[in-house]
């Protein structure tokens, strides 16, 4: 039988991305390790400890690995609290062991994209009221400055806030992240700070970087009414979709955070992305439920027709990547995966997984759609915010005890997949049979 084969563009990037808190180990200085240090805030009761153990130096291997796979990009991000110790101190060494890692990434011919805010902030920060205080968007210019300005030699790419919507649900309305706030009207507040940070940050790096690459990185999660034919879920699966997808990258397009009833000018936001990162996982279903007042009188769930992670965190809907990126389209913009994955331990599910969701990936490529790079979510095990080390999204496994990595069977898949550029009759037979029919119809 020939082969048959997916190709994507040229010069497209292949990947993972990480985030410093989850990976490098001993944060001492930020909100998350003062959480974790809480009685029942972290599933499992564990903390991150040592996480991947890159502050000392593992970061070497973990991207030797990675390049070795193929992959031609990295996603990191920079601990805020280690460069700005206090708010009127700096730690040079910081800014140069950063400068040593976005550095070693090329030296291996790949492509840095570097995160400014991924969930954790410095404590002096959250002693000041943390995203509540309208402070913040000042101190997070003046931290972007420095760190702009330490490392445009080597980073075209920049993602100011990782998945701001997320940030402000789980710490401001659900209570899962610090400062486990359960407060609408501190959630609006945080959503516009996040905002004018944004287009704060934008400008500074065009300032200093005029070529530079600047977006977000959005969870875009698809809600879809239980009942088809349900006028109530469908109209409440529209609001949750527009409170939890729209309403940032919405602000910043149009310079203007629109709730219902209440709106807020932000002209310094207009236009502030040039390219759209897109963090997909799984799609979620909505019922309207009259007891579920907090919730918007919505009651989330994941398909129950479908394979589900082996915590029962995420449902395998691949379709649903192609409608983030369909849905991404409206902004006229690149659009980067910068995100994708699913916890599994066992490696059971990741490979049909990873197989079908980049199939939908290539589709939209197909359409034309200007989708330029896959970050797959995550290289190594590493500790996964409140679910502690409960769930597993390596692509190599991680013994927190010894700091050992084991190569995962989807890490080789991964890479025959960044080296070809593709998806391959071939792969698909060798890791993922039971669905090659699917992949490679007759």
């Amino acid at each position: 039988m020939a082969q048959a084969f997916f190709n994507f563009p040229q010069g497209f990037l292949w990947g993972t991305a990480t985030a410093s808190h989850q990976n490098e180990g001993n944060n001492t200085n930020n909100n998350w390790w003062a959480w974790e240090n809480e009685p029942d805030r972290i599933v499992d009761g564990k903390k991150s400890d040592l996480a991947c153990d890159w502050w000392s130096g593992r970061w070497r291997e973990d991207l030797d690995r990675a390049v070795d796979a193929g992959q031609n990009a990295h996603r990191l991000s920079i601990e805020w609290s280690r460069i700005q110790t206090a708010p009127d101190r700096w730690d040079e060494s910081a800014l140069d062991r950063y400068r040593e890692i976005v550095r070693g990434l090329l030296e291996r011919g790949m492509t840095p994209m570097v995160t400014l805010h991924h969930f954790s902030d410095p404590l002096w920060l959250t002693e000041l009221g943390g995203w509540e205080n309208d402070a913040v968007a000042g101190y997070f210019e003046t931290y972007v400055r420095k760190v702009v300005e330490a490392l445009k030699e080597y980073v075209n790419l920049w993602i100011t806030i990782n998945e701001p919507n997320v940030f402000v649900a789980y710490s401001y309305m659900f209570g899962n992240f610090p400062p486990g706030e359960r407060d609408m009207l501190a959630a609006i507040r945080v959503m516009t700070n996040q905002v004018r940070a944004h287009a704060a940050a934008y400008h500074a790096i065009h300032s200093q970087q005029p070529t530079a690459r600047v977006g977000i990185a959005t969870n875009y999660t698809p809600f879809l009414p239980a009942k088809r034919r349900s006028p109530l879920d469908h109209l409440i699966a529209g609001v949750q979709s527009n409170l939890f997808n729209e309403f940032i990258p919405r602000a910043l397009t149009s310079g203007v955070l629109r709730f219902p009833l209440w709106f807020k000018r932000i002209p310094a936001a207009k236009n502030t992305q040039d390219f759209l990162g897109i963090n997909y996982y799984t799609r979620e279903y909505v019922a309207f439920n009259l007891r579920k007042a907090k919730e918007l009188f919505g009651q989330r769930f994941l398909s129950p027709d479908v394979e589900h992670s082996d915590t029962g965190y995420l449902a395998n809907e691949p379709e649903g990547i192609f409608d983030a990126i369909k849905w991404g389209l409206k902004f006229k913009l690149p659009i980067m995966i910068t995100e994708n994955g699913i916890d599994d331990a066992e490696d059971r599910l990741r490979p049909r997984y990873l197989v079908q969701h980049l199939h939908q990936v290539w589709r939209a490529v197909n359409f034309n759609y200007p989708v330029k790079g896959y970050f797959h979510w995550t290289l190594v095990d590493n500790f996964e915010w409140d679910r502690g080390w409960t769930q597993r999204f390596g692509l190599w496994a991680l013994d927190i005890d010894t700091q050992a990595r084991i190569k995962r069977p989807s890490a080789d898949l991964y890479a025959e997949i960044c080296r070809q550029n593709g998806i391959s009759s071939e792969v698909v037979k060798r890791f993922a049979p039971e669905i090659y029919d699917q992949i490679f119809p007759d």
